[in-house]
């Protein structure tokens, strides 16, 4: 994506049961000649959360797309909750950190749509299979808000919570350097399992405690 401009909408304080973090709220707008994604949207929006002071060694990054199933509803087709309160007690405990956290439901295709590949995992598809009969790419998703949003924050170089190698590439690619990867490997559920193996076998993740 190209943005004609980001920019910081706002900043608060956000006592959490981690901790108390910064709030920050960040807009980005699409250049005109840029193609929206699936679901269409013009303004790309992020929130970003802040622990403890982020000096000049590489801090703890996590890059999380919004999973509302699974971040609010605690759903267990899934490891995002699992992953983002990893990622809350990583940087809780190093001290400082980051976790930018994008409204990219479902890999990017949005909720309703999100909810249509579940009715087809259902009847027996996995979760790329159920997306390319929907007519969507396997992972729609794009990294560059959260790059220049960093980068905005004075951030050139990140250490990333990630099993995923492509989000380390995007980072790369858009001018932050991962100085170190960190797993962002948890406990299969039963009813997550085949999910995890579909992203380690067709997705090409990080994951090596699956059977």
């Amino acid at each position: 994506m190209r943005y004609s401009r980001v920019e910081k909408i706002a900043e608060a304080e956000l006592p959490t049961r981690w901790g108390s973090f910064r709030i920050l709220g960040f807009e980005g707008h699409l250049s005109p000649d840029a193609t929206p994604g699936p679901m269409g949207k013009l303004v790309e929006e992020a929130v970003v959360l802040i622990y403890g002071t982020i000096g000049d060694q590489a801090p703890i990054v996590r890059v999380h797309s919004q999973c509302l199933t699974g971040d609010v509803f605690h759903s267990l087709r899934c490891d995002c909750r699992q992953q983002l309160e990893l990622a809350m007690d990583t940087i809780t405990a190093h001290g400082s950190g980051i976790l930018l956290y994008e409204a990219q439901e479902g890999r990017g295709i949005g909720l309703m749509a999100k909810l249509k590949a579940y009715e087809l995992q259902d009847q027996g598809l996995d979760t790329i299979q159920a997306n390319v009969q929907l007519g969507y790419a396997a992972d729609h998703r794009d990294f560059s808000l959260p790059a220049e949003i960093l980068k905005q924050l004075g951030v050139n170089s990140i250490r990333l919570i990630t099993n995923n190698p492509e989000k380390v590439e995007a980072m790369e690619s858009r001018g932050v350097h991962v100085a170190e990867r960190i797993s962002a490997e948890v406990a299969a559920e039963l009813t997550s399992q085949k999910y995890l193996e579909v992203k380690r076998d067709k997705m090409g993740h990080l994951i090596g405690s699956l059977r």
